[in-house]
């Protein structure tokens, strides 16, 4: 079974392949790859799986 948890983007760098961001997860932040979401911006929700940002979701 996998785990994925929701989290708010707090800063992106990068690009492309390299494109990464701070996510803050109700008071921790973790760098995280967003380069599987190009739609992602600061204040979206994304959900992770394993330092991944997989998808997008609504507040």
């Amino acid at each position: 079974m996998c785990l994925s948890v929701p989290g708010k983007v707090l800063s992106i760098e990068g690009d492309d392949l390299l494109r990464s961001g701070r996510v803050n997860f109700g008071g921790i932040v973790k760098e995280i790859n967003l380069s599987y979401v190009p739609e992602a911006v600061v204040g979206d929700y994304v959900l992770v799986h394993v330092g991944f940002a997989i998808s997008k979701i609504d507040e």
